[in-house]
């Protein structure tokens, strides 16, 4: 296993992008499918306005649903709107980035058939959202309101990820359930995970222990990727593979431990955005 550090240098120009036109645009979208909703299950006009129709964009729209579903006996829904409102307030590409995240799964996931819908129920956004805010107060120093929000997430969602790992933006956590992702890991732009993926560690020590994810990966369910290995960009990892070894670019690995099984040339195959589970 490569241990050497520079070899798994964050790339900055994968951990960024420019989503100012997109926030407006899926705002836009949200806002009138929740009125076209509204107008078809009066029973939900309550929710639908609480959370969209009386916001003025897309990061109060989050903060509060937000709120609603991490709301605890610590932290009353009030409180951690407020603080996600105090975290937007400081970091407004955070929105940028949320809006990736969310456009991910309307391209990728052919059940969330429209932005309002991920917004209001699919907990792998929420998690990623929770996340976002987290990494956003552990950077800033303060420690403590962070791992609370992981607790709280990891509680309600089902999804662990640790607020010091380093995610991009265009992240889809299909379904979600049981995904763990470690301190020390690095995920780089429109990666998609399905439930049940591990990026973890393989020992105790202080250190960079976990997995450097390159951009355009997509990770099947199940599947464990364990230590400071690199999954290069535009790999697939078939459901229930176990990877202790770093993965060429656009190659597919399968099997415990994971072996190359096929592999694609680079701009031929997108296994992040067509989702294919096929090995080849």
């Amino acid at each position: 296993m490569n241990t050497n550090n520079e070899r798994y240098a964050l790339r900055p120009e994968k951990m960024q992008t420019d989503c100012t036109e997109l926030v407006g645009e899926i705002w836009e979208q949200i806002h009138e499918k929740a009125w076209e909703e509204a107008g078809k299950e009066p029973g939900l006009t309550g929710m639908l306005e609480e959370i969209v129709l009386s916001r003025s964009d897309l990061g109060q729209s989050i903060c509060v649903r937000l709120a609603q579903r991490l709301s605890s006996i610590y932290f009353s829904r009030e409180q951690l709107e407020e603080m996600f409102q105090g975290v937007l307030k400081k970091d407004g590409k955070l929105v940028e980035e949320m809006a990736a995240d969310l456009n991910a799964v309307v391209q990728r996931d052919p059940a969330s058939h429209a932005a309002l819908y991920p917004l209001l129920f699919f907990k792998g956004f929420h998690a990623l959202c929770a996340y976002r805010f987290a990494h956003a107060l552990w950077t800033d120093g303060s420690t403590l309101p962070a791992l609370m929000l992981q607790s709280l997430s990891s509680e309600v969602f089902g999804i662990d990820i640790h607020p010091a790992a380093r995610l991009g933006c265009g992240i889809m956590l299909d379904h979600g359930t049981g995904i763990v992702i470690g301190e020390t890991a690095i995920v780089e732009n429109n990666v998609s995970m399905l439930h049940e993926v591990t990026l973890g560690g393989t020992g105790k020590e202080f250190c960079d222990r976990h997995p450097v994810v390159r951009s355009g990966v997509m990770i099947g369910a199940g599947a464990k990727v364990l230590g400071r290995v690199e999954i290069g960009e535009g790999a697939k990892i078939a459901a229930s593979s176990v990877v202790l070894d770093d993965v060429n670019a656009h190659a597919t690995v399968a099997g415990v431990p994971a072996v190359e099984v096929g592999y694609s040339a680079a701009g031929q195959d997108e296994p992040a955005f067509c989702m294919q589970q096929a090995i080849r």
